[in-house]
């Protein structure tokens, strides 16, 4: 009787070094590294990231700032941490345009094929973001700093602000994410979302506040979530003491990702299989 020949030990190891599954830490680290590259090939994100906020502070500070305030330099302290706020907030449709990219391009289907968490390739898109928010952020800071931006509350109020808008952004990422998931093309995810932030962060207290508001319109930007949030980030760059804002902010962010996080990763694997 023939017998059956095992494979020899050194193929063995071969094929078991070949299917051994990297760890979901690796696996999100190489995704979100990835995703920081793309920044570098897409030079319309590259210019969102650095132009765009330099352009924006610029802008309003010198046109808006005699008007508003008596002169740029009483301006800005207003409006910088408004600024951070909107810049941040419209970054976030980067997550689920590189998405739904990766999606047109079959990308799902290799990703499938490698020994990796499944879930590393959204949470790599998330902490690639992160690092986006930050080269705007500093931009913003910086820039604003030379204008004559000065924060009471110090470095410590000035990254606490920070802190708090990029829980914000994680949050409401998740809901890009699903946009990128359902519609066909990556242009269709930046019509949508403009859509939904334009009224969002225009219709709020960014670049003045609401006692300049008819009584009407304030009471619909009081409860506009980014009012909230530039609300929280000026209480904390200035030293102010607004906590309401500041806990309403992480309630609502909190409460946008347990909701849509998981509705989120469902979809995901749905689509992976499919």
């Amino acid at each position: 009787m023939n017998q059956v020949q095992s494979p020899p030990a050194g193929s063995r190891l071969s094929l078991a070094t070949r299917t051994a599954s990297v760890s979901p830490l690796s696996a999100t680290a190489t995704l979100a590294w990835r995703a920081m590259l793309k920044i570098k090939h897409v030079p319309f994100q590259l210019f969102d990231v650095t132009m765009t906020p330099i352009m924006f502070t610029l802008l309003f500070t010198y046109m808006f700032g005699g008007a508003l305030a008596g002169s740029p330099r009483e301006y800005i302290q207003y409006l910088l941490p408004g600024i951070l706020v909107q810049t941040i907030v419209f970054i976030t449709i980067y997550t689920g345009v590189g998405l739904n990219t990766d999606i047109q391009k079959g990308l799902y289907d290799r990703f499938r094929s490698l020994p990796i968490w499944q879930p590393s390739p959204l949470f790599g898109a998330l902490v690639g973001d992160l690092f986006r928010y930050t080269v705007a952020g500093t931009i913003i800071v910086v820039l604003g700093l030379i204008l004559g931006f000065r924060p009471a509350g110090g470095v410590g109020g000035v990254l606490l602000a920070y802190v708090l808008v990029l829980l914000f952004a994680f949050a409401i990422s998740w809901l890009w994410i699903i946009f990128g998931m359902k519609v066909k093309t990556p242009e269709s995810v930046m019509t949508a979302s403009f859509v939904f932030l334009m009224p969002l962060t225009f219709a709020s207290n960014i670049f003045v506040s609401l006692a300049t508001m008819p009584p009407w319109l304030q009471a619909i930007v009081r409860h506009n979530p980014v009012t909230r949030l530039a609300n929280a980030t000026r209480a904390l760059m200035h030293g102010q003491n607004t906590g309401e804002d500041i806990l309403w902010v992480v309630g609502t962010s909190v409460a946008i990702t347990l909701v849509f996080a998981p509705i989120a990763l469902r979809m995901y694997h749905r689509e992976r299989i499919n």
